[in-house]
């Protein structure tokens, strides 16, 4: 389907003047591609700098036709514009036509400008008068768009229709070649035609009013423009009730609230962060966060299960009621997302690293928790360098601050943890020991506390988790991706044995893809080229990593910009999590939105289990989701749902080009401007801030144009809490103006 307008040019290759027929030839645009042309003869008896042309029938108001013609400096006739009501067809009325003898067909005619009028003021008359006829041109085409979707805006929900058509006003006016306008108007101080997107036919009345104004103020022609004035201001009067400035603005805000819930403290951007099992790992996080500023809650369907999520949820209320503070829960659907499969793990074992300066000097011991292994994470206020679990109780209950713990690491070296403090935790004691050698401790280590006279045995380690797997990929590399791990020895030919190895068990992988497409891992962190595909492998040469190489490890992301890959919208693991997030969450997030179908694929699962008042989120993440965007949008609005976007900038930078990331979001934030639906702002955000405690100057500029969102996202990570008080300060700044406090400036004698 597309968005229909309409348009028409004026022909003309003389300047119009005094006793000139004026020939207007219409060319109409229908959705069947279709062209139907038309001719109006116009005599005038006064010489005109230009010309507009209306007609309006007068028991409905509604324009049939409307053009004007304007001479430009080759004193030839300008563009013209046409507005048409009817979905095929138009009226257009001249001396011999019938329409035109109708006592109820009003026809009028504009003039901008005399001859007379141009000795005194050339540059004012041409500003003021020629802007207010493109301006009126450019309004008219804005409501005939409108007209065209009519059949389109009558299937949205009642809730979203004032905001779907100021969608249509917003891509129709950015349809047209306005470039010369927008500066012309800016010259002269008048209207930013950048700013209007959620406010367009507000926008644009409010200038031509204003125009008005200023041109009657010198113009002698008042009284022949006057019916043609009156007749367009009762039109005005008719349309623009519901789409002043004002109830565009309260729209985007009930919108805005509807969905996200409302802010405390009078503020004006919400705070979003991603968390996962770590959650309930800690018994204040979730506390802490919502303290710091936290007012949505994410959880990623790609990760966890139906536990783990169950249980996250029910801390996030439980400190809500606690803090009295609102909290709504975002769960996003996995979608087709194309990950790596979970390496085989490694082997259980921690590595203890004490900090040794440029000579190995240790600077700094290692800092270890020991406790039962049911007593639960250690502390929050604690950030050891490694968690050992003991087995036996008794054992700990001997244990001293000042003692000594020796035992024999993986490799057999003798290394000893000295206990340093003690904290009572949950289920009993914990000690937090140093180290001071590098050590490898295993499940099955056996301690010892070292006496005076005597050695205690102790306990054993248990429960070391495996070592997360990866492959680090160097440039140069070859990458073979296998369909299942059973693919192993189906190698391609030409492939050499010592190629790393991954997983990925989508099929559309490996039916969409040929040789020569490029390739990327972990949100762009590695690239390659594919040099060969079978149904069961692909061979992937590495033409980009770091200089030490980049690990690549289990459910990292894949993208290939540039193949035609066909994802189904909801996958079964969606339809299957569905029915849990229905049940717990207050928004869903749907991942790789693409096209009209998979929002058309959403509706019906939507309607199906009577969720009309889930909100929605659509999370553009695909070069695909953001050319369809309006289209995506329009087709969401069909029903009550509350409804939001999300900028995914990971994929979305892969997908679309790293430099066309910047602009890419602005426009998405101008499209989701004028519809009035919130925008999230993701991915990346206080990065370094979050995972090293240190943010890059760029990242604070980067969160605080997050402002122009209605939400920032955070990810998870280690300076979470810090990060979500930074970010809510930085969001919430007062603007207020700073007095400078300068001293008179002192100009040197010399220079009088």
């Amino acid at each position: 389907m597309t968005l229909c307008a309409v348009s028409a040019g004026v022909a003309s290759t003389q300047r119009i003047v005094r006793n000139y027929d004026v020939f207007l030839d219409f060319a109409l645009y229908n959705p069947k591609e279709k062209f139907a042309h038309s001719q109006s003869r116009y005599h005038l008896k006064h010489p005109l700098y230009a010309v507009q042309l209306s007609v309006i029938h007068q028991r409905d108001l509604k324009p049939k036709t409307l053009a004007f013609a304007i001479p430009n400096e080759n004193n030839e006739a300008g563009i013209g514009s046409f507005h048409g009501v009817a979905d095929d067809h138009s009226v257009i009325c001249s001396e011999n036509d019938e329409n035109f003898k109708k006592s109820d067909v009003e026809v009028f005619a504009t003039v901008s400008c005399s001859e007379e009028d141009l000795s005194q003021s050339v540059e004012n008359v041409r500003n003021q008068g020629s802007l207010l006829d493109q301006l009126k041109a450019v309004h008219l085409h804005v409501l005939a768009s409108e007209q065209w979707n009519t059949s389109r805006l009558k299937l949205c929900h009642r809730q979203y229709l004032e905001s779907a058509t100021n969608l249509i006003h917003y891509l129709s006016l950015k349809c047209l070649d306005i470039e010369q306008l927008k500066e012309d108007l800016s010259s002269i101080g008048l209207l930013n035609l950048e700013t209007i997107n959620s406010c367009v036919l507000a926008g644009l009345t409010s200038v031509i009013e204003i125009l008005e104004n200023l041109k009657s103020s010198y113009l002698k022609t008042e009284e022949s423009t006057d019916s043609g004035i009156s007749a367009q201001k009762r039109l005005y009067q008719q349309k623009i009730w519901k789409f002043t400035i004002p109830a565009m603005r309260k729209k985007l805000f009930s919108n805005k609230e509807l969905l996200l819930g409302s802010l405390r403290d009078n503020r004006t951007t919400h705070i979003m962060v991603t968390i996962g099992q770590e959650a309930t790992e800690s018994e204040t996080l979730i506390t802490d966060l919502l303290k710091a500023g936290t007012s949505i809650i994410r959880i990623n369907c790609a990760h966890g299960n139906p536990s783990v999520w169950s249980d996250i949820i029910r801390r996030v209320k439980r400190s809500s009621q606690m803090l009295e503070t609102p909290c709504r829960i975002l769960m996003d659907l996995a979608g087709p997302k194309l990950r790596t499969e979970k390496l085989k793990p490694g082997p259980c074992v921690v590595k203890i690293l004490p900090k040794k300066n440029a000579t190995g000097n240790v600077i700094f011991p290692a800092q270890v928790w020991l406790s039962h292994k049911g007593a639960g994470p250690p502390p929050d206020h604690l950030s050891p360098d490694a968690i050992l679990s003991i087995d036996d109780q008794k054992f700990l209950s001997e244990i001293k601050v000042g003692d000594n713990l020796t035992f024999k690491d993986a490799r057999g070296k003798k290394r000893m943890l000295k206990i340093s403090r003690q904290f009572h935790v949950f289920s009993g004691v914990g000690f937090v020991a140093e180290c001071t050698g590098t050590a490898y401790v295993q499940s099955g280590t056996e301690l010892h506390i070292k006496g005076k006279k005597r050695i205690f045995s102790v306990g054993q380690v248990v429960d070391v988790p495996a070592v997360e797997s990866f492959v680090r990929l160097r440039v140069g590399d070859l990458l073979i991706i296998s369909r299942d791990s059973s693919c192993e020895h189906n190698e391609l030919p030409g492939t050499t044995s010592g190629a790393h190895r991954v997983t990925c068990s989508s099929g559309y992988l490996f039916d969409s893809v040929k040789s020569g497409d490029p390739i990327a891992f972990d949100d762009g962190k590695i690239w390659g080229i594919i040099k060969g595909a079978s149904i069961s492998e692909i061979v992937v040469s590495i033409t980009h990593a770091g200089p030490r190489g980049t690990k690549l490890g289990s459910e990292k992301s894949i993208n290939i910009p540039e193949s035609n890959i066909w994802f189904e919208g909801l996958t079964s693991k969606d339809l299957m999590d569905l029915d849990f997030v229905a049940s717990h969450a207050d928004i869903m997030g749907i991942s790789f939105v693409r096209d009209v179908c998979d929002i058309v694929v959403l509706r019906q699962e939507l309607e199906k289990r009577k969720l009309q008042n889930l909100g929605i989120i659509l999370k553009i993440e695909t070069k695909s989701g953001f050319e369809k965007l309006p289209l995506m949008l329009l087709e969401a609005m069909k029903s009550s749902n509350p409804l939001g976007v999300m900028i995914a900038r990971g994929d979305l930078a892969v997908e679309c080009g790293w430099e066309r990331l910047a602009d890419i979001q602005d426009e998405i934030l101008s499209i989701c401007g004028a519809a009035h639906v919130p925008v999230i702002w993701a991915t990346q955000v206080l990065e370094s801030l979050v995972k090293s405690g240190v943010p890059t100057r760029a990242e604070i500029t980067d969160a605080a144009n997050g402002k122009r969102a209605s939400c920032v996202m955070l990810n998870k990570g280690q300076n979470i809490v810090e990060a979500v008080s930074t970010l809510d300060t930085i969001l919430h700044i007062k603007t207020t103006k700073m007095k400078a406090d300068l001293k008179p400036l002192l100009l040197s004698r010399h220079l009088f």
